[in-house]
């Protein structure tokens, strides 16, 4: 079994993608969805404040579009949506991960 740590390390590398991939996969989400989502798959230990970095941080890239809209729970919420260079960076980003699981697979069977 992993340890908690070691997995938290491991995420941090991926983390950008899988997000990416969550939004395209949704066609547009927020954060707290993305979060929820995660945490229903097996994602646990992510929680919602290291998704918000993370979208800061694929906002300051350009790599979604936002669009603020009015919540009836609250402040307005920013929904996010891939554009074409979110797209580009995730095919990249599916591309590297094949190609890693595909070497790793080859030095298990050795």
């Amino acid at each position: 079994m992993i340890i908690l740590k070691e997995m938290t390390e491991l995420l941090k590398g991926v983390l950008e993608g899988v997000v990416l991939q969550v939004i395209k996969s949704k066609k547009e989400t927020y954060g707290y969805e993305i979060t929820n989502y995660l945490t229903t798959i097996g994602f646990e230990d992510i929680v919602e404040g290291t998704v918000y970095t993370v979208l800061i941080r694929l906002e300051k890239r350009n790599l979604v579009e936002i669009e603020k809209r009015k919540s009836d729970l609250g402040p307005a919420r920013k929904f996010y949506r891939l554009n074409e260079n979110g797209e580009s960076y995730l095919q990249d980003f599916w591309k590297k991960w094949g190609f890693l699981v595909d070497q790793l697979t080859k030095i298990k069977k050795m």
